[in-house]
């Protein structure tokens, strides 16, 4: 085992750190396996990692049903969410929420933002009375008072009682996390001296390699918007359109999502925007994530649709709730249990904007929304590919 003390003359409590990671799908089960070999590896951990996981019946190769903790636990594999994947033996997969967080000190919260309200209170009552928190969650909230967005790590931290909540975002593809290839990250989090770094080395690897900053807004609002941006690159992969039009919706949505940030959230660095968070997340995600994936599918679609009526119409969802619809039906079939967070987060910012009455300074995302939810035609992206002027640097 590696003394953190060693590497580090920072040491600020003999108090061993006891992870949690609340969720264990994709994501949540990557992540597992860089936590659970560096709490092994690091003295300042304690060994055993406790992964929480919302149980369900599995069916294994010889046609047994077993559920999903008790063949993770066994089998040390994911099956369903990371298949081929060999957990470390000391990540533990447990059901009981309240039993998982058992005085966990670091709580690592990986799952679809929209199931916190009904897990905080169960976490706030077990985990311990200091612990503090990083979110791997890609999404906002908004609040419906101010029409406001809502970091959603703001959201934990307030529900936790103002337990310090730091973020990690990145191009992190999960498969390609878990099977060793060369990645950034960033740790964006404000705990101080040394508890940034101890916080840092839970997650980075020689092949996961995270770095620090402080700006935890534009970290994270950077990991929620890159997701909206996606679907329209899936738009145009499904139209048919090249890389030069793609590459075009990037530097667009870059700005945009830079323009967003300052504009809803204090203390935003542009230098974050180049950071592993901004722009490298933005282009994984609109090359080879699930939003771009579906994104891709809900233009296919649209277009079969339009051949099937055999006629010139502007509209491809004749209604919103055939949108909304046609989503779902996208996310069932393509992503097998995992949940979609780009539509979710495109609702929410387009919300905010419509609120504020800046729609008109952010015109990508407008016409990726009035595509995804009002009907319009998916041909019409390239509307929305044009500059705005902007007070950033970038």
């Amino acid at each position: 085992m590696e003394s953190y003390t060693n590497s580090n003359p920072q040491n600020f409590s003999d108090q061993l750190d006891r992870v949690c990671i609340i969720g264990s799908g994709n994501w949540g089960s990557a992540i597992a396996k860089m936590v659970g070999e560096n709490c092994a590896r690091y003295d300042h951990f304690e060994d055993q990692v406790n992964m929480w996981v919302f149980d369900e019946t599995v069916t294994l190769e010889n046609g047994s049903q077993d559920l999903l903790s008790n063949v993770i636990n066994t089998r040390h594999e994911n099956i369903k969410y990371l298949p081929g994947i060999e957990l470390p033996r000391n990540v533990r997969a447990v059901p009981d929420l309240a039993h998982a967080c058992q005085g966990a000190t670091l709580l690592i919260f990986v799952l679809p933002h929209q199931f916190l309200p009904r897990l905080v209170p169960i976490i706030r009552a077990s985990a311990h009375h200091e612990c503090r928190g990083v979110s791997l969650i890609k999404g906002l909230d908004f609040d419906h008072n101010t029409k406001l967005p809502v970091l959603i790590s703001d959201s934990i931290s307030r529900a936790m009682g103002g337990m310090p909540c730091a973020v990690l975002m990145g191009a992190n593809v999960a498969t390609d996390v878990a099977l060793g290839q060369i990645c950034e990250s960033t740790l964006a989090s404000k705990f101080g001296p040394p508890t940034d770094e101890i916080t840092r080395l839970v997650f980075n690897t020689p092949t996961f390699r995270v770095q620090h900053v402080s700006d935890v807004a534009g970290a994270e609002a950077c990991g929620a918007l890159k997701n909206v941006i996606a679907l329209g690159a899936g738009f145009v992969d499904g139209i048919g359109l090249g890389s030069n039009t793609k590459a075009a919706l990037l530097r667009v949505g870059l700005r945009e999502m830079a323009r967003f940030c300052h504009m809803f959230f204090d203390g935003v660095q542009d230098k974050t925007f180049t950071e592993s968070c901004g722009m490298a997340d933005l282009i994984t995600t609109c090359y080879g994530g699930r939003n771009r994936k579906c994104a891709e599918a809900f233009a296919l679609r649209s277009l079969e649709q339009k051949q099937a009526v055999s006629k010139d119409n502007a509209t491809y969802c004749s209604f919103e709730e055939e949108c909304a619809k046609r989503w779902q039906v996208i996310e069932a079939e393509l992503l097998q249990g995992q949940k979609l967070q780009g539509t979710l987060t495109c609702m929410e910012a387009y919300q905010v904007l419509e609120s504020q009455g800046v729609l008109a300074a952010f015109p990508l995302i407008k016409t990726i929304y009035d595509i995804s939810f009002k009907g319009k035609s998916v041909e019409h992206i390239v509307e929305g590919i044009r500059e705005v002027q902007s007070n950033s640097h970038l």
